[in-house]
């Protein structure tokens, strides 16, 4: 554990989901094969479509509505939608076919693996602290197994923009009655997490499970508070 500025204790602390309670690295990886093999395999029209033509028709949509990219879930439906109709089939038929996919997506998207250590931590932060989730992502905290740790489960789309914005911060403050200084945000992001929460007035604990240095990163915008390599170290800060 580094300190690199000086910390309350907090009275709350608030979480990042990916790559900072599990490694969503392999997750993300088998998602996208699952639901690109799901596409292909919805209608004979869709079996040549490519990992590429789905990237593209994300970018397309990026630019033709700017405002989804806060949410993933959408961005993604979305992109679904217009491979589909690029490939001659109906609007009602795109819908349809996007659903199928999506519930894939879904499915996999959640499979991550929860370790015994996670639970431990963060059943013992809980019944000290009030913990809340704040993710940009899409994986459901209840399929995951750690719905019951939090108070509250904020998602980037239908609770407000994406962090580093501050919408998700802000909400949280409001829903935990608590100045957003008293509250600890701890993620693996150091614009996401780290920045996105020290300008929202949160303290902020890097996780730094990869051995990075935060002098030579080129990533690093502000110091937060602390680094941990270990999410167990938090435990004694309360």
């Amino acid at each position: 554990m580094r300190f690199y500025r000086p910390i309350h204790r907090p009275q709350a602390i608030t979480f990042d989901l990916d790559d900072t309670l599990y490694d969503n690295r392999q997750v993300i990886l088998t998602t996208v094969e699952k639901t690109h093999q799901a596409l292909q395999g919805w209608h004979p029209c869709l079996a040549s479509v490519t990992t590429d033509d789905y990237d593209q028709a994300r970018r397309d949509v990026e630019l033709q509505m700017p405002a989804i990219v806060h949410d993933m879930t959408a961005w993604r439906h979305a992109a679904l939608k217009k491979v589909i109709l690029q490939a001659g089939l109906s609007t009602q038929e795109a819908e349809s076919g996007a659903a199928a996919v999506m519930a894939v997506f879904h499915q996999w998207r959640s499979a991550a693996h929860i370790s015994p250590l996670t639970h431990q931590v963060l059943a013992e932060l809980a019944s000290k602290v009030p913990l809340v989730a704040i993710t940009n992502g899409n994986a459901d905290v209840e399929q995951l197994g750690i719905a019951d740790y939090f108070a509250l489960v904020l998602r980037a789309g239908p609770d407000g923009r994406a962090k580093p914005a501050g919408d998700l911060y802000q909400i949280a403050a409001r829903g935990l009655s608590l100045s957003p200084s008293r509250i600890l945000h701890v993620g693996d992001d150091l614009i996401t997490d780290v920045q996105g929460a020290l300008i929202a007035g949160y303290q902020a604990c890097w996780i730094n499970d990869r051995q990075q240095n935060i002098a030579t990163t080129r990533l690093a915008r502000l110091l937060p508070h602390l680094e941990i390599s270990r999410l167990d170290s938090l435990t004694s800060l309360l």
